[in-house]
Protein backbone atom coordinates (compact mmCIF):
# COMPACT_ATOMS: atom_id res chain seq x y z
CA UNK A 1 0.00 0.00 0.00
CA UNK A 2 1.64 3.21 -1.12
CA UNK A 3 1.43 6.46 0.73
CA UNK A 4 0.23 8.24 -2.38
CA UNK A 5 -2.72 5.93 -2.79
CA UNK A 6 -3.61 6.21 0.87
CA UNK A 7 -3.57 9.99 0.74
CA UNK A 8 -5.65 10.58 -2.39
CA UNK A 9 -7.97 13.52 -1.93
CA UNK A 10 -10.57 12.50 -4.51
CA UNK A 11 -13.96 11.93 -2.92
CA UNK A 12 -14.26 8.60 -4.74
CA UNK A 13 -10.79 7.41 -3.70
CA UNK A 14 -10.56 7.65 0.07
CA UNK A 15 -7.84 6.00 2.15
CA UNK A 16 -10.06 3.11 3.24
CA UNK A 17 -13.67 2.17 3.40
CA UNK A 18 -13.62 2.81 7.12
CA UNK A 19 -12.23 6.34 6.80
CA UNK A 20 -14.07 8.50 9.25
CA UNK A 21 -13.40 11.87 7.69
CA UNK A 22 -13.81 13.97 4.63
CA UNK A 23 -10.23 14.66 3.54
CA UNK A 24 -11.06 16.56 0.38
CA UNK A 25 -8.84 19.63 0.11
CA UNK A 26 -11.90 21.85 -0.02
CA UNK A 27 -11.64 25.18 1.74
CA UNK A 28 -15.33 24.93 2.59
CA UNK A 29 -15.11 24.54 6.34
CA UNK A 30 -18.85 23.98 6.54
CA UNK A 31 -18.55 20.70 4.65
CA UNK A 32 -19.79 17.96 6.98
CA UNK A 33 -17.17 15.42 7.99
CA UNK A 34 -17.90 11.78 7.29
CA UNK A 35 -17.86 9.33 10.15
CA UNK A 36 -17.85 5.57 10.32
CA UNK A 37 -17.29 3.24 13.22
CA UNK A 38 -14.05 1.41 13.72
CA UNK A 39 -14.39 -2.32 14.38
CA UNK A 40 -14.74 -3.08 18.07
CA UNK A 41 -12.16 -5.25 19.86
CA UNK A 42 -13.25 -8.79 20.58
CA UNK A 43 -15.29 -9.27 23.74
CA UNK A 44 -15.79 -5.51 24.03
CA UNK A 45 -18.97 -3.48 23.67
CA UNK A 46 -19.76 0.19 23.51
CA UNK A 47 -20.69 0.29 27.20
CA UNK A 48 -17.11 -0.63 28.13
CA UNK A 49 -15.99 2.72 26.75
CA UNK A 50 -12.53 3.94 25.88
CA UNK A 51 -9.63 2.56 27.84
CA UNK A 52 -6.90 4.99 26.85
CA UNK A 53 -3.14 4.65 27.13
CA UNK A 54 -1.35 8.01 26.82
CA UNK A 55 2.23 7.40 25.75
CA UNK A 56 4.22 10.29 27.19
CA UNK A 57 7.54 9.22 25.69
CA UNK A 58 10.75 10.47 24.12
CA UNK A 59 11.03 9.58 20.44
CA UNK A 60 14.43 10.08 18.80
CA UNK A 61 14.53 12.59 15.95
CA UNK A 62 15.37 10.85 12.67
CA UNK A 63 15.07 7.27 13.92
CA UNK A 64 11.86 6.54 12.00
CA UNK A 65 12.01 2.75 12.10
CA UNK A 66 13.33 2.67 15.66
CA UNK A 67 10.47 4.91 16.78
CA UNK A 68 7.97 2.63 15.03
CA UNK A 69 9.36 -0.41 16.85
CA UNK A 70 9.15 1.48 20.14
CA UNK A 71 5.50 2.27 19.40
CA UNK A 72 4.81 -1.41 18.74
CA UNK A 73 6.28 -2.33 22.13
CA UNK A 74 4.32 0.37 23.93
CA UNK A 75 1.07 -0.48 22.14
CA UNK A 76 1.45 -4.19 22.87
CA UNK A 77 2.07 -3.50 26.55
CA UNK A 78 -0.90 -1.12 26.71
CA UNK A 79 -3.19 -3.62 24.99
CA UNK A 80 -2.13 -6.38 27.39
CA UNK A 81 -3.04 -4.07 30.27
CA UNK A 82 -6.55 -3.60 28.89
CA UNK A 83 -6.25 -0.45 26.78
CA UNK A 84 -8.14 -0.31 23.49
CA UNK A 85 -6.67 3.04 22.35
CA UNK A 86 -3.10 4.33 22.60
CA UNK A 87 -2.11 7.90 21.76
CA UNK A 88 1.39 9.00 20.74
CA UNK A 89 2.73 12.60 20.63
CA UNK A 90 2.95 14.93 17.66
CA UNK A 91 5.32 13.74 14.89
CA UNK A 92 6.45 10.91 17.18
CA UNK A 93 7.27 8.70 14.22
CA UNK A 94 9.99 11.11 13.04
CA UNK A 95 10.67 12.94 16.30
CA UNK A 96 10.22 16.66 16.98
CA UNK A 97 11.50 19.04 15.76
CA UNK A 98 12.81 17.26 12.65
CA UNK A 99 13.73 20.51 10.88
CA UNK A 100 15.21 19.93 7.40
CA UNK A 101 14.98 16.15 7.74
CA UNK A 102 11.49 16.83 6.42
CA UNK A 103 13.10 17.85 3.13
CA UNK A 104 15.01 14.59 2.68
CA UNK A 105 13.85 12.79 -0.52
CA UNK A 106 13.96 9.39 1.20
CA UNK A 107 11.66 10.37 4.06
CA UNK A 108 8.43 9.23 2.39
CA UNK A 109 9.78 5.72 1.88
CA UNK A 110 10.97 5.49 5.48
CA UNK A 111 7.54 6.55 6.71
CA UNK A 112 5.97 3.87 4.52
CA UNK A 113 8.29 1.21 5.98
CA UNK A 114 7.52 2.42 9.49
CA UNK A 115 3.79 1.95 8.96
CA UNK A 116 4.44 -1.62 7.82
CA UNK A 117 5.99 -2.14 11.26
CA UNK A 118 3.02 -0.49 12.99
CA UNK A 119 0.56 -2.66 11.07
CA UNK A 120 1.79 -5.69 13.03
CA UNK A 121 -0.09 -4.51 16.11
CA UNK A 122 -3.54 -6.04 16.60
CA UNK A 123 -6.60 -5.32 18.73
CA UNK A 124 -5.76 -1.78 19.78
CA UNK A 125 -6.30 1.51 17.93
CA UNK A 126 -3.18 3.65 17.61
CA UNK A 127 -3.19 7.41 17.07
CA UNK A 128 0.22 8.08 15.56
CA UNK A 129 1.80 11.49 14.95
CA UNK A 130 3.70 11.39 11.67
CA UNK A 131 4.69 13.41 8.56
CA UNK A 132 2.20 12.67 5.78
CA UNK A 133 3.78 13.06 2.33
CA UNK A 134 1.88 12.77 -0.94
CA UNK A 135 1.30 14.59 -4.23
CA UNK A 136 -0.47 17.40 -2.40
CA UNK A 137 2.45 18.22 -0.12
CA UNK A 138 3.80 17.42 3.33
CA UNK A 139 1.50 17.57 6.34
CA UNK A 140 1.89 17.37 10.11
CA UNK A 141 -0.61 14.60 10.72
CA UNK A 142 -2.08 11.99 13.01
CA UNK A 143 -3.03 8.57 11.64
CA UNK A 144 -5.74 6.26 12.92
CA UNK A 145 -4.18 2.80 12.74
CA UNK A 146 -6.08 -0.39 13.56
CA UNK A 147 -5.42 -4.07 12.81
CA UNK A 148 -2.99 -3.55 9.97
CA UNK A 149 -4.70 -0.63 8.27
CA UNK A 150 -4.55 3.14 8.27
CA UNK A 151 -8.23 3.92 8.79
CA UNK A 152 -7.90 7.67 8.41
CA UNK A 153 -5.76 10.69 9.12
CA UNK A 154 -5.97 14.31 10.18
CA UNK A 155 -3.74 17.14 8.98
CA UNK A 156 -2.80 19.96 11.37
CA UNK A 157 -4.58 23.17 10.38
CA UNK A 158 -2.81 25.87 12.38
CA UNK A 159 0.93 25.87 11.73
CA UNK A 160 2.97 27.88 14.26
CA UNK A 161 5.66 30.07 12.76
CA UNK A 162 7.03 31.94 15.77
CA UNK A 163 9.77 31.36 18.31
CA UNK A 164 11.35 27.95 17.73
CA UNK A 165 8.61 26.89 15.31
CA UNK A 166 9.08 26.96 11.53
CA UNK A 167 6.19 24.75 10.49
CA UNK A 168 5.15 26.85 7.51
CA UNK A 169 8.59 26.21 6.05
CA UNK A 170 7.87 22.49 5.93
CA UNK A 171 4.16 21.75 6.07
CA UNK A 172 1.04 22.38 4.06
CA UNK A 173 -2.04 23.44 5.96
CA UNK A 174 -4.83 20.95 6.63
CA UNK A 175 -8.37 22.01 5.75
CA UNK A 176 -10.93 19.73 7.36
CA UNK A 177 -11.89 18.39 10.75
CA UNK A 178 -11.61 14.66 11.40
CA UNK A 179 -13.82 12.55 13.66
CA UNK A 180 -14.18 8.80 14.10
CA UNK A 181 -16.54 6.58 16.06
CA UNK A 182 -15.15 4.04 18.49
CA UNK A 183 -16.46 2.35 21.61
CA UNK A 184 -19.72 4.26 21.38
CA UNK A 185 -18.01 7.65 21.33
CA UNK A 186 -17.25 10.14 18.57
CA UNK A 187 -13.63 11.25 18.82
CA UNK A 188 -12.34 14.47 17.26
CA UNK A 189 -8.66 14.99 16.49
CA UNK A 190 -6.45 18.07 16.87
CA UNK A 191 -2.70 18.68 16.84
CA UNK A 192 -0.98 21.09 19.25
CA UNK A 193 -1.45 24.65 17.89
CA UNK A 194 -4.99 23.75 16.74
CA UNK A 195 -6.03 23.69 20.40
CA UNK A 196 -4.67 27.20 21.02
CA UNK A 197 -7.13 28.52 18.43
CA UNK A 198 -10.82 28.76 19.27
CA UNK A 199 -12.43 27.49 16.07
CA UNK A 200 -11.07 23.91 15.64
CA UNK A 201 -12.45 22.62 18.95
CA UNK A 202 -15.70 24.52 18.42
CA UNK A 203 -16.14 23.03 14.96
CA UNK A 204 -15.50 19.50 16.26
CA UNK A 205 -18.21 20.05 18.85
CA UNK A 206 -20.62 21.23 16.14
CA UNK A 207 -19.86 18.15 14.06
CA UNK A 208 -20.78 15.85 16.92
CA UNK A 209 -17.58 15.12 18.82
CA UNK A 210 -17.99 13.57 22.28
CA UNK A 211 -14.33 14.03 23.20
CA UNK A 212 -11.23 15.65 21.70
CA UNK A 213 -7.80 14.04 21.47
CA UNK A 214 -4.95 16.52 20.97
CA UNK A 215 -1.41 15.29 20.33
CA UNK A 216 1.43 17.69 21.11
CA UNK A 217 5.15 18.38 21.00
CA UNK A 218 5.12 21.41 23.27
CA UNK A 219 8.59 22.43 24.54
CA UNK A 220 9.25 23.63 28.05
CA UNK A 221 9.17 27.27 29.02
CA UNK A 222 8.94 28.62 32.53
CA UNK A 223 5.29 28.70 33.67
CA UNK A 224 4.13 27.00 30.46
CA UNK A 225 2.31 24.16 32.26
CA UNK A 226 0.02 26.63 34.02
CA UNK A 227 -0.83 28.13 30.62
CA UNK A 228 -1.60 24.68 29.22
CA UNK A 229 -3.90 23.84 32.11
CA UNK A 230 -5.74 27.13 31.76
CA UNK A 231 -6.12 26.56 28.03
CA UNK A 232 -7.46 23.01 28.45
CA UNK A 233 -9.90 24.15 31.10
CA UNK A 234 -11.16 26.90 28.81
CA UNK A 235 -11.52 24.73 25.70
CA UNK A 236 -13.18 21.90 27.59
CA UNK A 237 -15.68 24.06 29.49
CA UNK A 238 -16.63 26.31 26.58
CA UNK A 239 -17.38 23.28 24.41
CA UNK A 240 -18.56 20.93 27.17
CA UNK A 241 -16.12 18.27 25.93
CA UNK A 242 -13.46 16.19 27.69
CA UNK A 243 -9.99 16.65 26.21
CA UNK A 244 -7.14 14.14 26.13
CA UNK A 245 -3.81 15.96 25.83
CA UNK A 246 -0.57 14.03 25.23
CA UNK A 247 2.81 15.75 25.18
CA UNK A 248 6.34 14.62 24.35
CA UNK A 249 9.04 14.36 26.97
CA UNK A 250 12.85 14.60 26.89
CA UNK A 251 15.55 16.80 25.41
CA UNK A 252 16.28 17.50 21.74
CA UNK A 253 19.18 19.83 20.98
CA UNK A 254 18.41 23.00 22.97
CA UNK A 255 14.74 22.14 23.57
CA UNK A 256 13.24 20.18 26.45
CA UNK A 257 9.78 18.63 26.28
CA UNK A 258 8.37 18.42 29.77
CA UNK A 259 5.43 16.04 29.36
CA UNK A 260 2.65 16.89 31.78
CA UNK A 261 0.09 15.03 29.64
CA UNK A 262 -3.47 15.41 30.92
CA UNK A 263 -7.08 14.39 30.65
CA UNK A 264 -9.67 17.02 31.59
CA UNK A 265 -13.39 16.42 31.91
CA UNK A 266 -16.09 18.48 30.22
CA UNK A 267 -15.97 21.10 33.01
CA UNK A 268 -12.23 21.59 32.58
CA UNK A 269 -11.28 19.76 35.77
CA UNK A 270 -8.07 17.74 35.55
CA UNK A 271 -8.94 14.06 35.91
CA UNK A 272 -5.54 12.58 35.06
CA UNK A 273 -2.07 14.10 34.87
CA UNK A 274 1.31 12.57 34.06
CA UNK A 275 4.45 13.71 35.90
CA UNK A 276 6.69 16.33 34.35
CA UNK A 277 9.98 15.45 32.64
CA UNK A 278 9.47 11.67 32.97
CA UNK A 279 8.45 8.98 30.49
CA UNK A 280 5.09 7.67 31.64
CA UNK A 281 2.22 5.57 30.32
CA UNK A 282 -0.88 7.26 31.67
CA UNK A 283 -4.11 5.24 31.68
CA UNK A 284 -7.62 6.68 31.71
CA UNK A 285 -11.15 5.53 30.94
CA UNK A 286 -13.87 7.52 29.19
CA UNK A 287 -17.37 6.14 28.60
CA UNK A 288 -20.89 7.18 27.76
CA UNK A 289 -23.16 6.66 30.77
CA UNK A 290 -26.81 7.71 30.63
CA UNK A 291 -26.02 10.20 27.84
CA UNK A 292 -23.23 11.73 29.93
CA UNK A 293 -19.53 11.42 29.16
CA UNK A 294 -17.84 10.02 32.25
CA UNK A 295 -14.11 10.38 32.78
CA UNK A 296 -12.29 8.25 35.32
CA UNK A 297 -10.28 10.07 37.99
CA UNK A 298 -6.69 9.52 38.99
CA UNK A 299 -6.26 8.51 42.61
CA UNK A 300 -3.01 10.41 43.19
CA UNK A 301 -1.83 13.38 41.18
CA UNK A 302 1.90 14.04 40.64
CA UNK A 303 3.62 16.59 42.84
CA UNK A 304 3.42 20.06 41.34
CA UNK A 305 6.77 21.69 40.60
CA UNK A 306 7.46 25.28 41.56
CA UNK A 307 9.06 27.70 39.10
CA UNK A 308 12.63 27.15 40.29
CA UNK A 309 12.19 23.38 40.63
CA UNK A 310 10.84 22.99 37.10
CA UNK A 311 13.63 25.15 35.69
CA UNK A 312 16.29 23.09 37.44
CA UNK A 313 14.70 19.87 36.20
CA UNK A 314 14.59 21.20 32.65
CA UNK A 315 18.31 22.03 32.80
CA UNK A 316 19.07 18.52 34.06
CA UNK A 317 17.01 16.79 31.36
CA UNK A 318 18.32 19.07 28.60
CA UNK A 319 21.94 18.31 29.44
CA UNK A 320 21.32 14.59 30.04
CA UNK A 321 19.64 13.96 26.70
CA UNK A 322 22.00 16.13 24.67
CA UNK A 323 25.00 14.22 26.01
CA UNK A 324 23.29 10.85 25.55
CA UNK A 325 21.97 11.56 22.06
CA UNK A 326 25.31 13.03 20.94
CA UNK A 327 27.12 9.79 21.76
CA UNK A 328 29.33 11.10 24.59
CA UNK A 329 29.92 8.96 27.66
CA UNK A 330 31.15 11.74 29.93
CA UNK A 331 31.60 15.49 30.28
CA UNK A 332 34.40 17.82 31.32
CA UNK A 333 33.99 21.16 33.03
CA UNK A 334 36.53 23.83 33.94
CA UNK A 335 35.79 24.44 37.60
CA UNK A 336 36.79 28.02 38.38
CA UNK A 337 35.66 28.22 41.97
CA UNK A 338 32.89 30.63 40.99
CA UNK A 339 29.14 30.17 41.29
CA UNK A 340 28.34 29.60 37.61
CA UNK A 341 30.68 26.64 37.21
CA UNK A 342 29.66 25.31 40.64
CA UNK A 343 25.99 25.26 39.63
CA UNK A 344 26.86 23.75 36.26
CA UNK A 345 28.80 20.97 37.98
CA UNK A 346 25.83 20.16 40.22
CA UNK A 347 23.48 20.01 37.22
CA UNK A 348 25.92 17.76 35.36
CA UNK A 349 26.16 15.32 38.27
CA UNK A 350 22.38 15.22 38.65
CA UNK A 351 22.00 14.65 34.91
CA UNK A 352 24.69 12.04 34.30
CA UNK A 353 26.00 10.72 37.59
CA UNK A 354 29.27 11.61 39.31
CA UNK A 355 31.21 8.87 37.52
CA UNK A 356 30.58 10.54 34.16
CA UNK A 357 31.63 14.05 35.18
CA UNK A 358 35.23 15.29 35.27
CA UNK A 359 36.33 18.63 36.68
CA UNK A 360 39.58 20.46 36.14
CA UNK A 361 40.93 23.66 37.68
CA UNK A 362 43.17 25.74 35.41
CA UNK A 363 44.85 28.30 37.67
CA UNK A 364 47.16 31.01 36.38
CA UNK A 365 49.59 33.22 38.23
CA UNK A 366 46.69 35.60 38.83
CA UNK A 367 44.32 33.00 40.33
CA UNK A 368 43.35 33.32 43.98
CA UNK A 369 44.25 30.01 45.69
CA UNK A 370 40.91 30.11 47.56
CA UNK A 371 39.03 29.54 44.29
CA UNK A 372 40.96 26.34 43.64
CA UNK A 373 40.22 25.18 47.19
CA UNK A 374 36.51 25.88 46.67
CA UNK A 375 36.54 23.95 43.40
CA UNK A 376 38.27 20.97 44.98
CA UNK A 377 35.92 20.97 47.98
CA UNK A 378 32.84 20.91 45.76
CA UNK A 379 34.27 18.15 43.55
CA UNK A 380 34.95 16.05 46.64
CA UNK A 381 31.44 16.73 47.98
CA UNK A 382 29.94 15.48 44.73
CA UNK A 383 32.47 12.62 44.38
CA UNK A 384 33.66 13.97 41.03
CA UNK A 385 37.12 13.31 39.62
CA UNK A 386 39.13 16.52 40.01
CA UNK A 387 42.44 17.60 38.51
CA UNK A 388 44.50 20.77 38.90
CA UNK A 389 46.28 21.79 35.68
CA UNK A 390 48.25 25.07 36.07
CA UNK A 391 48.51 27.17 32.91
CA UNK A 392 51.32 29.57 33.92
CA UNK A 393 53.83 28.28 31.39
CA UNK A 394 51.32 28.22 28.52
CA UNK A 395 50.39 31.87 29.14
CA UNK A 396 54.06 32.86 29.44
CA UNK A 397 54.81 31.07 26.19
CA UNK A 398 52.14 33.01 24.30
CA UNK A 399 53.26 36.31 25.84
CA UNK A 400 56.85 35.52 24.84
CA UNK A 401 55.79 34.64 21.29
CA UNK A 402 53.77 37.85 20.90
CA UNK A 403 56.23 40.15 22.71
CA UNK A 404 58.11 41.29 19.56
CA UNK A 405 54.81 42.30 17.99
CA UNK A 406 53.15 43.73 21.12
CA UNK A 407 56.24 45.44 22.56
CA UNK A 408 55.30 48.94 21.42
CA UNK A 409 51.63 48.71 22.42
CA UNK A 410 50.03 49.26 25.84
CA UNK A 411 48.47 46.27 27.65
CA UNK A 412 44.69 46.05 27.31
CA UNK A 413 41.86 43.50 27.14
CA UNK A 414 43.96 41.45 24.70
CA UNK A 415 46.26 40.21 27.45
CA UNK A 416 43.33 39.40 29.70
CA UNK A 417 41.63 37.38 26.97
CA UNK A 418 44.78 35.35 26.33
CA UNK A 419 44.41 33.76 29.77
CA UNK A 420 40.81 32.78 29.06
CA UNK A 421 41.71 31.43 25.62
CA UNK A 422 44.51 29.29 27.08
CA UNK A 423 41.88 27.70 29.33
CA UNK A 424 39.63 27.09 26.34
CA UNK A 425 42.49 25.47 24.43
CA UNK A 426 43.39 23.25 27.38
CA UNK A 427 39.81 22.08 27.85
CA UNK A 428 39.39 21.26 24.16
CA UNK A 429 42.71 19.37 24.14
CA UNK A 430 41.53 17.25 27.07
CA UNK A 431 38.24 16.67 25.26
CA UNK A 432 40.02 15.51 22.11
CA UNK A 433 42.32 13.21 24.05
CA UNK A 434 39.77 11.59 26.38
CA UNK A 435 36.49 11.96 24.46
CA UNK A 436 34.62 14.10 26.97
CA UNK A 437 32.13 16.79 25.99
CA UNK A 438 33.28 20.16 27.30
CA UNK A 439 30.64 22.09 29.22
CA UNK A 440 30.84 25.86 29.39
CA UNK A 441 29.15 27.83 32.15
CA UNK A 442 28.42 31.27 30.76
CA UNK A 443 25.07 32.66 31.88
CA UNK A 444 22.51 34.64 29.88
CA UNK A 445 23.47 37.96 31.46
CA UNK A 446 27.10 37.61 30.39
CA UNK A 447 26.19 36.46 26.88
CA UNK A 448 23.72 39.31 26.53
CA UNK A 449 26.25 42.08 27.13
CA UNK A 450 29.25 40.27 25.66
CA UNK A 451 31.10 39.64 28.92
CA UNK A 452 32.46 36.40 27.49
CA UNK A 453 35.57 35.52 25.52
CA UNK A 454 35.30 33.85 22.14
CA UNK A 455 37.46 30.69 22.06
CA UNK A 456 38.01 31.18 25.78
CA UNK A 457 35.31 30.72 28.42
CA UNK A 458 32.84 30.27 25.55
CA UNK A 459 34.70 27.17 24.34
CA UNK A 460 32.73 23.97 24.64
CA UNK A 461 30.00 21.82 23.19
CA UNK A 462 27.15 22.74 25.54
CA UNK A 463 26.49 25.77 27.73
CA UNK A 464 24.53 24.61 30.77
CA UNK A 465 23.37 28.10 31.82
CA UNK A 466 23.02 29.75 28.42
CA UNK A 467 19.40 30.80 29.01
CA UNK A 468 19.75 31.48 32.76
CA UNK A 469 20.13 35.07 34.00
CA UNK A 470 22.58 35.69 36.85
CA UNK A 471 19.78 36.39 39.32
CA UNK A 472 18.32 33.00 38.43
CA UNK A 473 21.71 31.38 39.01
CA UNK A 474 21.46 32.37 42.68
CA UNK A 475 17.90 31.05 42.92
CA UNK A 476 18.84 27.72 41.35
CA UNK A 477 21.90 27.32 43.54
CA UNK A 478 19.86 27.96 46.69
CA UNK A 479 17.22 25.51 45.48
CA UNK A 480 19.76 22.75 44.84
CA UNK A 481 21.36 23.20 48.26
CA UNK A 482 17.98 22.89 49.98
CA UNK A 483 17.51 19.40 48.55
CA UNK A 484 20.21 17.95 50.84
CA UNK A 485 21.34 18.47 54.40
CA UNK A 486 24.92 19.14 53.31
CA UNK A 487 25.17 21.80 50.58
CA UNK A 488 26.56 20.67 47.23
CA UNK A 489 27.48 24.24 46.26
CA UNK A 490 29.74 26.28 48.59
CA UNK A 491 27.31 28.51 50.46
CA UNK A 492 29.62 31.49 50.63
CA UNK A 493 29.43 31.71 46.83
CA UNK A 494 25.68 32.23 47.14
CA UNK A 495 25.58 34.30 50.30
CA UNK A 496 28.28 36.68 49.13
CA UNK A 497 26.91 37.73 45.74
CA UNK A 498 28.95 39.82 43.38
CA UNK A 499 28.30 43.53 43.81
CA UNK A 500 29.37 44.50 40.32
CA UNK A 501 27.71 43.38 37.13
CA UNK A 502 29.61 42.36 33.98
CA UNK A 503 31.84 45.20 32.83
CA UNK A 504 30.51 47.24 35.81
CA UNK A 505 27.45 48.43 33.93
CA UNK A 506 25.31 48.66 37.07
CA UNK A 507 25.75 48.18 40.78
CA UNK A 508 23.75 44.96 40.96
CA UNK A 509 22.55 42.09 38.76
CA UNK A 510 18.89 42.52 39.57
CA UNK A 511 18.67 45.88 37.82
CA UNK A 512 20.73 44.71 34.86
CA UNK A 513 18.74 41.51 34.45
CA UNK A 514 15.47 43.45 34.54
CA UNK A 515 16.61 45.70 31.71
CA UNK A 516 17.84 42.68 29.76
CA UNK A 517 14.62 40.77 30.35
CA UNK A 518 12.50 43.69 29.15
CA UNK A 519 14.62 44.08 26.02
CA UNK A 520 15.25 40.41 25.16
CA UNK A 521 12.32 38.44 26.57
CA UNK A 522 9.53 41.00 26.36
CA UNK A 523 10.66 42.94 23.28
CA UNK A 524 10.48 46.33 24.99
CA UNK A 525 12.08 49.13 23.00
CA UNK A 526 14.46 51.81 24.19
CA UNK A 527 11.76 54.33 25.13
CA UNK A 528 9.55 51.71 26.81
CA UNK A 529 12.38 50.57 29.09
CA UNK A 530 13.09 54.16 30.13
CA UNK A 531 9.40 54.63 30.86
CA UNK A 532 9.61 51.55 33.09
CA UNK A 533 11.87 53.58 35.39
CA UNK A 534 15.45 53.04 34.24
CA UNK A 535 18.11 55.66 33.60
CA UNK A 536 18.37 56.65 29.93
CA UNK A 537 22.16 56.56 29.71
CA UNK A 538 22.38 53.14 31.39
CA UNK A 539 19.65 51.72 29.17
CA UNK A 540 21.40 53.02 26.07
CA UNK A 541 24.68 51.47 27.14
CA UNK A 542 23.14 48.10 27.99
CA UNK A 543 21.09 47.84 24.81
CA UNK A 544 24.02 48.89 22.67
CA UNK A 545 26.14 46.15 24.18
CA UNK A 546 23.41 43.57 23.58
CA UNK A 547 23.14 44.52 19.91
CA UNK A 548 26.88 44.81 19.39
CA UNK A 549 27.61 41.31 20.71
CA UNK A 550 25.30 39.32 18.48
CA UNK A 551 28.36 38.02 16.62
CA UNK A 552 29.63 36.35 19.80
CA UNK A 553 26.32 34.67 20.58
CA UNK A 554 26.10 33.35 17.02
CA UNK A 555 29.30 31.39 17.72
CA UNK A 556 28.36 30.21 21.20
CA UNK A 557 27.58 26.55 22.01
CA UNK A 558 23.96 25.59 22.37
CA UNK A 559 22.29 25.38 25.78
CA UNK A 560 18.92 24.39 27.18
CA UNK A 561 16.10 26.82 26.43
CA UNK A 562 14.03 27.70 29.50
CA UNK A 563 12.65 31.14 28.62
CA UNK A 564 10.34 32.49 25.96
CA UNK A 565 13.26 34.19 24.21
CA UNK A 566 16.47 32.20 24.33
CA UNK A 567 19.55 33.17 22.33
CA UNK A 568 18.77 30.79 19.49
CA UNK A 569 15.84 30.50 17.08
CA UNK A 570 13.65 32.62 19.34
CA UNK A 571 15.70 35.73 18.66
CA UNK A 572 17.28 36.20 15.24
CA UNK A 573 19.00 39.48 14.51
CA UNK A 574 21.42 40.39 11.71
CA UNK A 575 25.06 40.54 12.73
CA UNK A 576 25.60 43.76 10.78
CA UNK A 577 22.89 46.41 10.79
CA UNK A 578 22.41 50.14 11.33
CA UNK A 579 19.20 50.00 13.36
CA UNK A 580 19.18 52.87 15.85
CA UNK A 581 17.90 52.47 19.41
CA UNK A 582 16.15 55.84 19.40
CA UNK A 583 13.52 56.52 16.77
CA UNK A 584 15.18 58.66 14.10
CA UNK A 585 13.80 62.06 13.24
CA UNK A 586 13.21 63.26 9.70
Amino acid sequence: MSIQNESSYNNDSQPSENLSTDVNLSTDVEKKAKKTELPQPKNENSESGLKIAIAQENFMVGDVLGNARKMVELATTARDKGANLIIFPELALLGYPPEDLLLRPSLANRVKLAFEILYSVKDIVMLVGYPHIDQHGTFNSVAIVHNGQKKGFYHKQHLPNYGVFDERRYFNKGQNQVLFDYQGLTIGLLICEDLWQESPAKTLKQKGADIIVCINASPFEQHKQEERKALLAKRASENNLPIVYVNSVGGQDDLVFDGGSMVVDATGKIAHEAPRFLSQMLYASIRLDDKQIKVSEQKKMPIALGATAETYQALVVGLRDYVKHSGFNSVLIGLSGGLDSALSLSIAVDALGADKVYAVALPSQHTNPITVQDAQAQAQRLNVSFTVCPIHSAIDGIYHTLEPIFSHTPADITEINIESRVRGTMLMALSNKFGQLVLSAGNKTELAVGDATLYGDMAGGFDVLKDVYKTQVYELANYRNRLEETPVIPEHLINRPETNTPLHILDDHEKLDKILSLYIDEDFGFDAIIEAGFDKDIVKRVLTMVDRNEYKRRQAPIGTKISQKAFAKDRRYPLVNHWSLETPKI
